[in-house]
Formats: C-alpha cells, sequence, structure tokens
C-alpha cells in the first residue's frame, strides 16, 4: 500500500492482507518491487513453445528454442533466479548462439 519513512530512508512498509482487507505495518529498512511471476512472452505462444507458467522453453545448456534461429536469454527464460546479473548471462549465450547460427548458414 505504502512505503513509509522520511524521504531518505525507509522504516516501514504498509501492506494490505488481501484476505482479511487488514492493513498492518510492517517494519524495514528498504525493500523491493516485484513485478510479478509471469513473464510477458504471450506474444511468442503461437511459434515458441512455452512452459506452463509462460517462460520460453530452451534446450538444456543453450539459448536454442524449438525454432531454428531463434534464441532466448534473460527473464523470459530463466524462471529460478529472475536477476539482472543471470539475464546478462544468458542473453550473452544467446548473442553468441545466434552468431554461431548465422555463420554456419551458406
Amino acid at each position: 500500500v505504502e512505503v513509509i519513512g522520511d524521504g531518505q530512508v525507509v522504516t516501514s512498509v504498509k501492506a494490505l492482507n488481501k484476505t482479511t482487507n487488514e492493513e498492518i505495518d510492517i517494519p524495514a529498512t528498504g525493500f523491493f518491487v516485484a513485478i510479478g511471476h509471469k513473464p510477458n512472452t504471450d506474444i511468442f505462444k503461437d511459434f515458441l513453445e512455452l512452459d506452463q507458467t509462460g517462460y520460453i522453453k530452451n534446450i538444456p545448456g543453450t539459448s536454442k528454442t524449438n525454432v531454428a534461429g531463434v534464441f532466448v536469454g534473460g527473464d523470459a527464460a530463466d524462471h529460478v533466479y529472475r536477476q539482472a546479473v543471470t539475464a546478462a548471462g544468458t542473453g550473452c549465450m544467446a548473442a553468441l548462439d545466434a552468431e554461431r547460427y548465422l555463420a554456419s548458414m551458406d
């Protein structure tokens, strides 16, 4: 509901219990904003294999998808860590796989 502080430091977070509609104050010195656990991949569902949550499936150990020449990286593929460092690493993997794919074409 609200992040509470003095404009410089967080002191608590006001949260809403969606079952009871009770608001509670949780003491805190910081917070992370979660934007959801379902990736925004619906536009690919007619073309790429997605898991039940919507993450794009890759061939294990690669960034390859079920479509030749289409690679996946970052939060669209990573349902375990979902973090910026992992996204950067798998993005690099996808770039290298794409480069190798293009180099193999005649």
